[in-house]
């Protein structure tokens, strides 16, 4: 390995487990002491437990890397807070954020009771936002200091955040959210050297295996486009001092491929310079989607 990430100390929620477990192993091995941060819950968010965070470390140290397990609620004030702290106190500094911890619930809308939504929204959003706000914290005073960081932010969006997902309101809402929460974050804190940006990664999980389990099997033979080891080089260097200049971006990663997502970007326009009636704005409207870029599918459809 380069040790691209020598001496840097970084976090990864969610990392027990599928691709939070990859990043931590591939940033440990680029030389990065990892708070390696899971609840140990199941699929649907149930349950808890520390033993997948320390299994993580001991495959680190096993390696003869640097690791300490982190079980606590992330989507809390505690917990997130805490986070930042075990870094800090364990290590001396804290260089990188990986948000990536998630579950799912997936309905049908007609079907997706309130529980659902808050508890989906609550781990994806919220866990991103509480660590997110007590690391920028702590790099804003470092700053303000006279220590500026060379930090980094990774967020953890999806294909159902750019385009929705059938059956995955609250997952596909959570996810775009988290896109719009990295462009607010890459603007506020470029001024004390945080970098932020968000990736969309394809890969193989307990979550996408049970939700497109075909596409996600693991092939006999040749190269595994699914194997979540895939995603991690993008983060590791996302994560690490050379991505400088990089901030406010979204990629997606899904086996060898890198792909910059645009976003949202103005179309085809008319203005008529005074108000519209209805009828005379519904006329403009069809015009201009005869102009206009067909969108891409919604996951899950035909």
């Amino acid at each position: 390995m380069s040790g691209l990430c020598s001496e840097r100390v970084a976090i990864v929620t969610g990392a027990g487990r599928g691709l939070g477990r990859a990043h931590a192993l591939a940033l440990a091995a680029e030389g990065a002491k990892v708070v390696v941060n899971d609840l140990g819950v199941g699929l649907d968010g149930t349950g808890s437990g520390t033993g997948p965070a320390q299994l993580v470390v001991d495959e680190i140290v096993a390696r003869g890397g640097q690791a300490v397990a982190h079980g606590g609620d992330i989507a809390t004030t505690e917990g997130a807070a805490s986070l930042i702290r075990t870094a800090v106190e364990t290590y001396g500094r804290l260089d990188t954020l990986v948000n990536n911890a998630g579950f799912l619930r997936d309905r049908m809308l007609v079907n997706l009771g309130e529980d659902d939504w808050d508890a989906v929204i609550r781990v994806h959003l919220k866990g991103h936002f509480l660590p997110l706000k007590y690391a920028a914290a702590h790099w804003r005073a470092e700053a303000k200091a006279g220590r500026s960081p060379a930090a980094r932010i990774v967020n953890t969006s999806s294909g159902a955040g750019l385009l929705g997902s059938v059956g995955q309101g609250n997952y596909s809402a959570a996810k775009a959210g988290i896109i719009g929460l990295t462009l607010v974050a890459a603007a506020e804190m470029g001024r004390y050297g945080v970098l932020v940006n968000a990736i969309a990664p394809a890969a193989r999980t307990r979550m996408t295996e049970a939700t497109f389990a075909e596409t996600m099997a693991s092939p006999d033979t040749g190269f595994d486009a699914m194997a979540p080891e895939n995603v991690s080089p993008l983060v590791v260097w996302l994560g690490s001092a050379a991505s400088a200049g990089v901030t406010g971006r979204v990629f997606e990663a899904e086996g060898g491929r890198i792909t910059v997502m645009e976003g949202w970007r103005p179309g085809p326009t008319a203005d008529k310079g005074a108000r519209w009636s209805p009828a005379g704005a519904g006329e403009a409207v069809l015009k201009l989607l005869a102009e206009a870029t067909t969108p891409e599918p919604v996951y899950g459809t035909q």
